[in-house]
């Protein structure tokens, strides 16, 4: 990868740190979870490689650097699909970066999932064979309150520096984690004079750290398709099984509520940006200064530059505009007030 010949443009992309590092990352990123695992696999339970290879592309050439996989996602095979992909497209490993998360693995077994040292060790070695890289950018641990997941905090710091020290990752960070875990883990490191994680991925929450958000446009409800039923088109229709418990949801007095606030939101988004409701929706994310980046899905090439132009609307989103929004979610978080005495 290193005599390759293409060069990354960042176009008019907009970089943030993430978190706290040096690192500087995409406004939107492009995450596997959805892009491979959902829309992607054949009846044998392989990827399309084409349509992966069009869509990373599409991508790079829209200033889109990093891409975000995880050792769980397909069983692995997101990962294998990510590596070959980059390969084939001959991009320069200098110019990517590229993030995993552990913890689900990929076989059972009492030590082939959770956050203990055996299994960030082994694990991040067979992410990155899967890969065919020598190094990640950042690699993430998974879920820590998850039942399984007993390893002290202590353990899995240690861990993850021993795996910045061989020189397979750059950076850890962590990834669905609640905010007394993150705080748990910063004052490990600090107590244990190690490195603490740099940034949490998480679907969108109010963390006054640098974030990597997924679930932007939650699942695709904020596309606006389900406002009025489960298109035959749609990825919950064509994948029942995977979206049980998203259907559900739809069908109850919770799903119905927000149907009406996305077709509010629908409404705003149309007659006063000129724009759809998931340009608003990932504008809205994108614009917190605590977003580093916000990691896009996409079942088709296409979807990759529709989403990207969210990127025009983040300056449109004025006071007037937020406070219209908030009167329709009602869903800001109360300030806690600290009292020191």
């Amino acid at each position: 990868m290193s005599d390759a010949q293409v060069t990354f443009d960042p176009k008019n992309m907009p970089f943030r740190r993430l978190g706290p590092s040096g690192l500087r990352v995409p406004l939107f990123s492009l995450g596997t979870h959805r892009t491979i695992l959902i829309t992607e696999l054949t009846p044998e339970g392989m990827a399309v490689g084409g349509s992966v290879k069009e869509k990373v592309r599409v991508a790079f050439e829209n200033g889109i650097n990093m891409f975000n996989t995880a050792e769980g996602h397909a069983e692995g095979r997101s990962e294998i699909e990510m590596g070959r992909v980059i390969r084939e497209l001959g991009y320069r490993r200098s110019d990517l970066v590229i993030t995993t998360k552990l913890f689900f693995g990929i076989r059972s077994g009492p030590n082939n999932t959770g956050l203990s040292r055996k299994h960030i060790i082994e694990g991040t070695q067979e992410s990155l064979k899967r890969l065919g890289l020598d190094y990640v950018d950042v690699i993430f641990a998974h879920r820590p309150e998850h039942p399984d997941s007993t390893a002290p905090v202590e353990e899995i710091v240690r861990a993850f520096n021993c795996v910045i020290d061989k020189g397979w990752a750059f950076y850890w960070a962590t990834s669905e984690w609640s905010a007394q875990d993150i705080e748990n883990a910063y004052h490990a490191a600090d107590k244990l004079k190690l490195i603490a994680p740099i940034t949490e991925q998480c679907q969108h929450k109010y963390y006054a750290i640098g974030t990597t958000m997924w679930s932007a446009l939650a699942g695709g409800l904020l596309t606006g398709k389900y406002n009025n039923g489960i298109p035959e088109e749609s990825r919950l229709a064509a994948h029942p099984d995977i979206s049980r418990a998203t259907i559900k949801d739809l069908h109850g007095e919770e799903g119905r509520t927000k149907s009406r606030k996305i077709q509010e939101l629908t409404k705003l988004a149309e007659t006063e940006l000129g724009c759809s409701v998931a340009h608003l929706a990932l504008a809205w994310v994108a614009r917190n200064p605590n977003t580093s980046t916000v990691i896009l899905s996409a079942s088709k090439p296409e979807q990759v530059l529709k989403n990207l132009k969210a990127l025009e609307i983040i300056p449109k989103l004025t006071p007037k505009i937020l406070d219209t929004i908030e009167k329709i979610l009602k869903n800001k978080p109360t300030p806690i007030v600290c009292l020191v005495v």
